[in-house]
């Protein structure tokens, strides 16, 4: 009883150890890479004027997008535009092909869209990475622990 509690204690001890190292890591990681950007977030974000480093940032950041996105779209997503929108003059009325149809082009709307979700995307996945380096963090905190009792514990027996 006493060395399978001495190994347990040094197993879950290293394991620990590797999951704390790998949990600040990552959050080092992602920091830096975030900051490489050099985004800072608008005026009229929930965080304003603020260089985007860390999760409350990156969510403000990407929360801001959308809204910005809405706006210049007529609060409308990209699922809710047609894919063709009638070809307009400079006037505004419709042009009409050979057969008195309206002429249809591409919706450029949705093409906002697109952007907006890669970018909102890739914020979002900063605010992922922050949470489980914090997990692996939190983890390997509690496994050295856990492994400092074991190894307690087979002093004991």
């Amino acid at each position: 009883m006493k060395k399978l509690l001495k190994t347990s204690s040094v197993l879950v001890i290293i394991v620990g150890i590797v999951l704390i190292v790998g949990g600040i890591w990552g959050a080092c990681l992602t920091y830096k890479n975030v900051a490489r950007e050099n985004i800072v977030t608008p005026d009229d974000a929930s965080v304003p004027n603020q260089p985007v480093r860390g999760p409350w940032t990156l969510y403000s950041e990407a929360d801001i997008i959308r809204e910005h996105t809405l706006d210049s779209t007529g609060g409308k997503t990209f699922a809710e535009m047609p894919r063709q929108i009638p070809k307009v003059d400079q006037d505004g009325n419709p042009v009409l092909g050979e057969e008195g149809k309206a002429v249809m082009a591409p919706n450029t709307a949705r093409d906002i869209w697109i952007t907006a979700t890669t970018l909102i995307t890739a914020l979002d996945l900063g605010i992922i990475s922050y949470a489980f380096s914090g997990f692996a963090l939190l983890l390997g905190l509690i496994l050295v622990l856990i492994g400092t009792v074991f190894c307690a514990l087979s002093r004991r027996y």
